[in-house]
């Protein structure tokens, strides 16, 4: 295996990673209306990725910077063509950013702000999935490997399909993760709200994944759809039955396999041209150097143990299901007289 295909996995692995991490955050924020009742309900739900959100966030820069480092050209061509849909998913995850931020400091704009947060995350997931799905199918491209088409291009029924799914595994995930990290009746609601998810998300990552493979995809990528298939199904069976551990495992699983499925389907493009075959952007003609590989190998080979040792510690640190009474009794009381 030489550094480029070295590099793609990794980059593979990097938006993996962040599908899964940030899946249950974006889950979170779109269910937040639908879990709680009052400021307390929603204190517990915030509660549980307030400590780990804008780590799991490290992921999307890391696996923008490996990409723009790795292989220019499919970055420059990426971001250049999807520069609106990329605008609007920017200014979706800073208004999350604040949202989360915010909502503790100024009580008043709470209410605001928690809508905001719902639209955000029910936004950015939309707009990941779409942007996933048509660098799968691959998107006009000409010689010189400049995208030819509009935003509506990017619209198109496969992509938004692509978009819709990814919201519905993401509410799955997040549900999942609300009803493992709560108790009480934000727990109760959670795992209500992630069954009716599952049970919307199965079908819709069932017919996106028919249509990826009717699309031209390997024969061997029938395995991991057919293990984000019964990952699904599990999770949503499992949080039904109040095992949240395994249910949250299976949506992870569920994630890498859709990922797996979908770069799978990729390699050895990074890019593919509808309008030629030959335009396309690969591995080979997208990459750097190979002494920029070797040096950015040196690097990742450091820091990335680094990187996940200290995100597992947090989690490892916040592993304690959240309760009302920890904000209930967090709230100063009022002196006598």
């Amino acid at each position: 295996m030489e550094l480029v295909d070295v590099w793609f996995v990794l980059i593979a692995v990097l938006w993996t990673g962040y599908l899964c991490l940030e899946g249950f955050d974006f889950g979170v924020g779109m269910l937040l209306p639908a879990v709680t009742r009052d400021e307390y309900d929603r204190k517990v739900a915030l509660g549980t990725i307030g400590p780990v959100w804008d780590g799991n966030e490290v992921w999307l820069l890391v696996a923008g910077g490996a990409m723009f480092a790795a292989f220019p050209e499919w970055y420059a061509s990426l971001f250049s063509g999807f520069y609106l849909a990329f605008l609007l998913l920017l200014v979706a995850l800073i208004l999350r950013g604040i949202a989360l931020e915010y909502r503790g400091k100024e009580p008043r704009w709470a209410p605001v702000l928690d809508r905001i947060l719902t639209g955000s995350s029910l936004a950015a997931a939309l707009l990941v999935g779409v942007a996933l799905a048509n660098v799968v199918r691959g998107v006009p491209l000409d010689a010189d490997h400049e995208f030819t088409g509009t935003l509506l291009t990017l619209l198109n029924p496969y992509a938004l399909l692509g978009g819709i799914t990814t919201v519905l595994v993401f509410a799955l995930h997040g549900g999942v993760f609300l009803a493992l990290k709560t108790d009480g009746p934000v727990r109760e609601r959670s795992a209500a709200v992630a069954v009716t998810a599952g049970v919307l998300a199965v079908p819709a990552g069932g017919v996106f994944g028919a249509w990826t493979l009717v699309d031209g995809a390997p024969l061997w990528v029938l395995a991991p759809v057919a293990v984000a298939a019964g990952g699904l199904v599990g999770a949503t069976v499992l949080v039904a039955r109040g095992r949240e551990g395994w249910a949250f495992t299976a949506t992870t699983t569920a994630i890498v396999a859709v990922a797996v499925t979908l770069f799978g389907s990729l390699y050895p493009d990074v890019l593919p041209s509808t309008t030629d075959p030959a335009f396309s952007l690969t591995v080979d003609n997208a990459s750097s150097t190979p002494y920029t590989l070797t040096i950015m190998t040196w690097v990742a080979a450091v820091v990335t143990p680094v990187v996940l040792c200290y995100q597992a510690w947090t989690f490892w640190v916040f592993r304690r299901r959240l309760t009302r009474r920890d904000f209930v009794a967090a709230e100063p009381t009022t002196p006598e007289g």
